[in-house]
């Protein structure tokens, strides 16, 4: 199946793509590479996942939280290429977590992306991945996640 046909087998509803909150935009092409910029958990509402992981929020909010953001970069996928198709591989991926200082399970928060990537492009979404935490991130947001894609052709 392809990407698209996946989105739509998994019911999954995009969200509208982020809008940039600074001075940079929300992806950049160079060559067959798609750089997306971090985005963050946004909700339906439009509000965002916020808090510690570890702390106030538990792995598998955490988890859920890298999902939306995982979601969300599926939509300025889509928005910078016309077509999810069109994606080779997701390349690379850096999570970051913000956590209390002795949280150890970053990967697993993580995984709440890269399951869902996996999901939709089957092996070409399993990427090379750094998950870290963080003291902060902006806003308060618990789970910030970039990504690197191959695109096709």
């Amino acid at each position: 199946m392809s990407a698209e046909q996946n989105i739509q087998r998994l019911g999954l509803k995009l969200p509208p793509p982020a809008t940039p909150a600074g001075n940079y935009v929300p992806y950049k092409r160079t060559g067959n590479l798609l750089l997306l910029s971090g985005v963050g958990p946004h909700k339906a509402d439009g509000t965002f996942v916020s808090g510690v992981v570890g702390g106030d929020l538990s792995v598998e909010e955490g988890y859920n939280a890298a999902r939306q953001c995982g979601l969300v970069l599926l939509a300025n996928m889509r928005a910078a290429l016309g077509s999810l198709d069109h994606v080779a591989s997701v390349v690379k991926v850096l999570g970051m977590v913000r956590c209390v200082a002795d949280f150890g399970k970053q990967p697993e928060v993580i995984n709440g992306c890269t399951d869902l990537f996996v999901d939709v492009f089957g092996e070409a979404g399993r990427p090379a991945r750094s998950a870290v935490g963080m003291m902060a991130l902006p806003r308060g947001i618990a789970v910030e996640i970039e990504a690197i894609l191959q695109i096709k052709g």
